[in-house]
């Protein structure tokens, strides 16, 4: 996996610097012309005094929280973009419901420079387990891919024993996707006795790969890197060989800020991520991810300079990513409006036998199977991604204000 996608990841801090900061004020001068939500939202900022770090920092942080607020009142994309979406590619819709786009440009979400990292080249065949429907993972990864020249076999998710009959035929050399379904992939291929060896290349996302995942990949044969990103930014850091953090993307400026303000932290103090984009059709500016991490002193080991970050390290909010989806306090109230029976509800994520679990505890007089699997039902529905359901005693559950509860420890 040795060599660098370009000079850029080699180049001086100072270099970097000018370079981002030159272009800075250009992209929040085109953002205020041409999208009429940053119009209002910077309307009193003159983008040409946007040219420090400093600078950018005084600019208010437009938090993913309130997007889908900001769409609502002006629906779909709430005047986030600069064009017509009758001249967009794609329109997803990510649960919240929170709309993206994607135009006719390669490698729109950056996503390549991470996946060579990873040792992907041209030629390679890879198998692509991202969704495909309405969320926009699948063709992130193989907008990506096709950037550098690999056939995509396009997987989504689901039917597993079809897909391990596919990677058996087909042999590709890639998989991508989250570290849980290769698992459950590796598992069912011995279980089944397939041969899916040809897969030696992991590219993974979308929720948390533990140590002891990684070193069972290892085992199995196959090296495995993981990149972190959003749907509305696209690729954000990646790791590499060096495997010390994760470094971050030439195309996006990073800060880490003290959560609920724009406020930078000190040092190496943990905070929310908020990125600033040079995206044209997307020109997020200041964009609060919610995601929590740190800043790592010095350049990676593997001789790309730019700033390193840890990695994910929880949320800001009670916004939680279960399987590659996002799960929203919003979407625990909209369940509950579903079933007006119901007392307090409380989402308990977990990670059990490698996978993350979903509960959906709920105080409820009515503790029938009929109603347990039409709550079941709902869950899947509204948030994109399957629970159990508990019954609690009405009036058991805390009274703390949290409806979703990460549990979760990695090991």
């Amino acid at each position: 996996m040795s060599g660098h996608y370009d000079t850029l990841e080699t180049r001086s801090s100072e270099e970097r610097e000018a370079a981002l900061m030159q272009a800075l004020p250009r992209q929040i001068a085109h953002a205020k012309a041409n999208a009429p939500f940053f119009a209002k939202w910077l309307k009193d900022v003159d983008p040409a005094k946007v040219n420090s770090r400093e600078a950018l920092a005084k600019l208010p942080v437009l938090r993913k929280s309130r997007l889908g607020e900001v769409q609502k009142a002006d629906p779909p994309m709430g005047g986030l973009i600069t064009l017509p979406l009758a001249k967009v590619r794609h329109v997803f819709m990510s649960p919240g419901p929170i709309f993206e786009i994607d135009v006719d440009e390669p490698d729109y979400f950056r996503g390549a420079r991470a996946m060579y990292a990873a040792g992907f080249r041209a030629g390679d065949v890879v198998y692509n387990t991202f969704s495909y429907h309405l969320t926009p993972a699948g063709v992130m990864m193989e907008s990506a891919l096709r950037a550098l020249g690999c056939p995509v076999v396009p997987g989504g998710v689901g039917n597993t024993e079809l897909q391990l009959d596919a990677i058996a035929a087909i042999k590709p050399v890639g998989y991508v996707g989250t570290p849980s379904f290769l698992k459950i992939l590796l598992e069912k291929a011995v279980e089944a006795g397939k041969d899916i060896s040809s897969l030696k290349k992991a590219f993974v996302g979308g929720e948390a790969l533990p140590p002891a995942l990684r070193r069972m990949f290892r085992e199995a044969g196959l090296s495995c890197l993981q990149s972190y990103g959003t749907a509305d930014i696209g690729t954000i850091a990646y790791e590499s060989e060096a495997l010390e953090g994760m470094i971050v993307d030439e195309g996006v400026i990073v800060e880490i800020v003290r959560p609920g303000t724009g406020d930078l932290v000190p040092g190496a103090d943990v905070g929310e991520v908020v990125v600033t984009t040079f995206n044209t059709a997307y020109p997020l500016i200041r964009f609060g991810t919610g995601d929590m991490s740190a800043v790592l002193p010095g350049p990676s080991p593997c001789g790309r300079t730019n700033m390193r970050i840890k990695g994910w390290m929880g949320r800001a909010d009670q916004r939680t990513k279960v399987r590659g989806m996002f799960v929203d306090p919003e979407q625990i109230a909209e369940i509950s409006k579903k079933h007006p029976g119901l007392g307090r509800l409380r989402l308990v994520v977990d990670w059990v036998n490698q996978a993350d679990t979903m509960v959906l505890k709920a105080e409820s007089a009515d503790t029938s199977p009929a109603l347990a699997e039409a709550l079941g039902e709902t869950i899947r529905t509204v948030c994109k991604v399957g629970g159990k359901v508990e019954f609690a005693k009405p009036g058991s559950l805390p009274n703390d204000g949290k409806v979703i509860d990460d549990i979760r420890k990695y090991t």
